[in-house]
């Protein structure tokens, strides 16, 4: 887990300080490794210099208040993450500017806020936790935090809304008020490319699921 960060004394503080945060299947620390992957795969393909430090502890520390957010604690997880993430970057020993980075990149990844960074390291992160919702892992986070929420499958007396405000009725309805919009929020071109596929694996998911709902498969 993050191997390539923990010759870093700075990182292994960190890494051990995150972990306790990570309570909720749908955002666990399997989450942001793989979030962790994704992000370090668009460094490397984006063909633009990239400050690796911040991208990693970003991606580390990105969702560190989603489990208050999710409690009811407090209402923006994001923002409460740059908080957090501040504080434990410095006791980690962090140059001043790194953090900083960090905390912008943290506070504008959420897809509700409908942040656009201007910072190559936000955009790497915004850009790698979206693609972790969609696709066959994000499929699979969308019924595990139904089950969580107990929210239920689908109810057909309920469409989708137009305007996705953070809580879906059904968990079908999530994927049409939120996750088939990733792919077109995303910045850099090799997000995009990974997109394309995943994208295309939600459709023809729906596709099965509603002829399975209507018996007809």
């Amino acid at each position: 887990m993050f191997d390539d960060a923990l010759s870093d004394e700075r990182f292994k503080k960190v890494i051990e300080k995150a972990i306790g945060y990570y309570r909720h299947s749908h955002h666990d620390i399997s989450h942001v490794e793989r979030v962790y992957n994704l992000a370090l795969r668009i460094a490397r393909e984006i063909g633009e210099p990239v400050d690796l430090d911040v991208v990693r502890a970003a991606v580390i520390l990105h969702d560190i208040a989603r489990s208050m957010e999710d409690e009811g604690v407090i209402d923006d997880h994001a923002a409460k993450g740059a908080e957090l993430a501040r504080e434990i970057l410095r006791e980690a020993g962090f140059e001043e500017e790194k953090i900083e980075k960090v905390a912008y990149s943290i506070a504008s990844h959420r897809f509700r806020n409908g942040v656009k960074p201007d910072l190559i390291e936000a955009q790497i992160l915004q850009d790698a936790d979206r693609l972790d919702m969609i696709g066959a892992i994000g499929i699979a986070r969308a019924f595990a935090r139904g089950g969580w929420s107990n929210t239920p499958f689908y109810d057909p007396a309920k469409p989708p809304k137009n305007n996705y405000d953070g809580r879906s009725e059904t968990v079908i309805n999530h994927f049409y008020e939120k996750l088939l919009k990733i792919k077109d929020t995303l910045n850099t071109e090799p997000a995009k490319k990974i997109a394309e596929e995943r994208h295309r694996f939600m459709l023809l998911f729906l596709e099965r699921f509603m002829k399975e709902w209507r018996g007809e498969l």
